[in-house]
């Protein structure tokens, strides 16, 4: 079977913001389309950080009502202090004050390498009734071990919102002195006006290694 190769010189595309390439029955057989609802917005990688920090209209950062939710991801978070848990908290003056009441539930489970230990429970240390603090979203701190970290995602409903309070999920797994502790947690920041940074810190030191992405999705 014969190979056909294109000229990328006869190609015809004109890029448009916010668009995506398509196939479609032209000669050229591109266009633009509409792309996919989770857009990316901001990638931060830690490096020995003290926090790492999303504030809307700082450093290409979007958080108002341009998206209904949002969406953050924790790829491999690596502490350098042995058995710390990740915490956030919601400002809604631009990261001048990172004081928000919130009030959360939250539920862990864990499983021992070895199968020694398994346990499904609801975790009264870990919530949270009316607190300005930072707050953990994990039962169970990060190990500093090499191998150890923490993964999982947070959703951000509606933060632009100066009706409703504003709600958030949260699910993560944490590798730590051989087991997997998994933390599944929902809250509410208590207050009418609208979040526009949020930020990701370990309970005591820095976060040595890892990365948090945004995402913005559309008509949800």
């Amino acid at each position: 079977m014969a190979i056909s190769k294109f000229n990328y010189n006869s190609f015809n595309v004109t890029p448009v913001a916010g668009k995506a390439l398509s196939f479609n029955s032209d000669a050229d057989g591109f266009s633009t389309a509409s792309s996919g609802s989770m857009v990316l917005i901001k990638t931060l990688t830690a490096s020995n950080s003290a926090n790492l920090s999303f504030v809307h209209g700082s450093s290409s950062v979007v958080l108002d009502n341009t998206y209904p939710v949002y969406l953050f991801k924790f790829i491999n978070i690596h502490t350098v202090s042995d058995n710390q848990k990740l915490q956030f908290n919601m400002s809604t003056d631009s990261g001048s004050n990172y004081n928000v009441a919130k009030t959360t539930t939250c539920v862990q489970s864990y499983h021992y390498e070895n199968n020694v230990e398994a346990i499904l429970a609801y975790d009264t240390g870990d919530d949270a009734a009316q607190a300005t603090g930072n707050i953990t979203l994990t039962a169970a701190g990060i190990g500093s071990d090499n191998d150890e970290s923490l993964s999982g995602e947070m959703y951000l409903f509606n933060p632009s919102s100066t009706a409703f309070v504003k709600h958030f999920l949260i699910t993560v797994n944490v590798h730590i002195n051989a087991l997997s502790l998994q933390t599944i947690m929902g809250g509410y920041g208590n207050t009418s006006s609208a979040i526009d940074a949020i930020k990701f810190l370990p309970a005591s030191g820095n976060i040595d290694s890892g990365t948090i992405k945004l995402y913005g999705i559309k008509d949800s």
